[in-house]
């Protein structure tokens, strides 16, 4: 039977307002060797070796082989002149970081785009049997930024006939030229195999543009959507566009994920989404995604950490997953997070699915099922009573900088429900999910190093529940500075990362009112082989 720990300062942690640390905790912390940089360094979510990344660009499968290209300056730790880095995997956990894909040349910077493998060779780049993979990317020339030119930015295309690991750029670039647009970028391409297309998104400043291709080289413009849609407290970035069955029906939607930045639900950066029909030109979303309001709930994540991720192409029909991963921080403070030789993860790669839920259509969220094969440690408790505050799980347990964690509440009472993160220095991480609201709400004013930027922890960050249900499901990763919630089957998906001092080592509950956690699941992921520990199943009851 597993023994409660108790934790304190109840109130300040049912508020989520200060750290329950005491002054002799206080005085601890300059005392001990703080976390710093390497320390901070992912187990399981992608990081590059050294300096800057951003964007996931130019992601495809082919021969049993997962490709993450990104946005990448490799000179410094700090956004500069872009470069197309390259990651590969073999399941989308574990990379392996590649030599620089795409650098820039006379043209400009290598912005934001996509890749396709090109299997009927519609392009005529293929030779020699081999399938040619076209990359499409913006180009961004920095001297027209400078000078204040408007068509600074164009799309070009480059090819690669060894499965992505050396490019040729296209000698007929750019292949679609700037109409006349300041923000005109991060094209995103994928075969419409219902209307035997390829079809381009382009983000501009308050809108997407959408082409049409046969070739890849020539493009059509055929249609635009959202200049009075969605959120536009910022400019539109990263879009992706691709058609998705309803769960359990026959029915076909089309869905298209807009990142904005700023103008998230939580300020800075985000990605919003619509679902709606499209005929081969044109996009129509549902009527009730038309409305034009910043804190609309339609959002792939709700956190602060999760920004301008697309879809996989090219995955299999025998899969048939709709897999997406996203840069994991946000432009608020991005470049002046404590890591010095790196900067910034992805997020865990995600299965999307479209589900209709009761009028709407919703697009939900879950990690990938290959990151089922890492887990080591099980710590499984059937039935675990709080009353007050309650340590679930602490170091003895479980590490809990690269663990998964699963549980359900039922019965839901017009209370507010706390789940804390907390070390040995007295910083927390407190997520608050209050039911008579149904919110939650995230506070990381405690959790560590947030000196660095004034906008990282000055306000609690909120997202709304999605689900009506009076039981809360919830599975939870955590690595080292992040934690990803995926909350009611990733009805509401919320990212955050975070830089404390020392290590987690306590999970713990709170509420005002009695309650009762069923199955709650732990497990310790490791990334070595090693042989699985026995199962620890206990019952608790108080």
């Amino acid at each position: 039977m597993k023994k409660l720990k108790s934790i304190i300062c109840l109130g300040v942690l049912l508020l989520g307002l200060a750290s329950c640390k005491s002054d002799k905790k206080a005085e601890e912390v300059a005392e001990v060797k703080v976390q710093t940089d390497e320390d901070f360094r992912p187990n399981f979510h992608f990081t590059p070796e050294k300096n800057w990344m951003n964007d996931p660009n130019g992601m495809f499968y082919l021969n049993g082989t997962y490709h993450l290209y990104f946005q990448y300056y490799p000179d410094k730790n700090v956004w500069g002149p872009m470069h197309w880095g390259h990651a590969t995997s073999k399941d989308m956990i574990t990379w392996e970081e590649q030599e620089i894909a795409l650098y820039p040349d006379e043209k400009g910077y290598i912005f934001s785009g996509s890749a396709v493998v090109d299997k009927n060779n519609t392009s005529g780049f293929g030779k020699d049997g081999k399938t040619p993979v076209v990359a499409i990317f913006t180009y961004h020339d920095p001297e027209g930024e400078k000078n204040e030119e408007i068509d600074y930015q164009s799309q070009a295309i480059a090819y690669s006939l060894d499965e992505g690991i050396t490019w040729t750029k296209y000698e007929g670039n750019p292949v679609l030229p700037n109409p006349g647009i300041k923000d005109f970028r991060d094209p995103k391409v994928t075969w419409d195999d219902i209307h035997k297309q390829w079809l381009m998104v382009l983000a501009t400043t308050e809108k997407t543009i959408f082409y049409s291709s046969q070739n890849l080289k020539e493009w059509t413009k055929i249609s635009e959507f959202g200049e009075n849609t969605g959120a536009h407290d910022g400019v539109w970035e990263c879009p992706d566009f691709f058609p998705m069955k309803v769960e359990g029906t026959n029915e076909t939607k089309w869905v298209l994920i807009q990142s904005l930045n700023p103008g998230g639900y939580n300020g800075g950066s985000g990605t919003q989404y619509f679902v709606g029909d499209f005929d081969g030109k044109t996009f129509t979303p549902e009527e009730n995604m038309k409305a034009l309001e910043e804190k609309h709930n339609f959002w792939i994540d709700f956190g602060r950490d999760n920004y301008a991720g697309v879809t996989w192409a090219n995955i299999p029909e025998d899969d048939g997953r709709k897999l997406f991963i996203g840069w994991m921080s946000n432009w608020l403070y991005a470049q002046e997070v404590p890591t010095e030789t790196w900067r910034s993860a992805m997020t865990v790669a995600r299965e999307l699915k479209l589900i209709k839920d009761k009028d709407q259509y919703l697009v939900t969220s879950a990690p990938v099922e290959e990151l089922k094969k890492y887990r080591t440690v099980d710590y499984l408790i059937e039935k675990f009573n709080i009353s007050g505050n309650s340590v679930a799980l602490d170091k003895e347990d479980i590490d809990l900088a690269r663990a998964e964690i699963r549980f359900k509440i039922n019965d839901l009472k017009e209370t507010t429900y706390n789940f804390r993160l907390a070390n040995a220095v007295g910083e927390e991480f407190i997520v608050s999910y209050d039911h008579a609201k149904r919110q939650f709400s995230m506070n990381r004013s405690h959790a560590g190093q947030t000196d660095f930027s004034d906008k990282f922890a000055s306000e609690i960050a909120t997202a709304p529940r999605i689900s009506d249900s009076d039981s809360l499901s919830a599975i939870i990763l955590l690595d080292k500075t992040s934690i990803e919630m995926f909350f009611d089957d990733g009805k509401t998906v919320i990212t955050e990362i975070f830089f404390p001092n020392q290590p987690w080592d306590e999970f713990s509950f709170a509420s005002l009112e009695d309650f009762t956690v069923s199955n709650l699941e732990a497990y310790e992921l490791e990334f070595n082989e090693v042989e699985k520990t026995e199962k620890k199943t206990e019952n608790q009851d108080m």
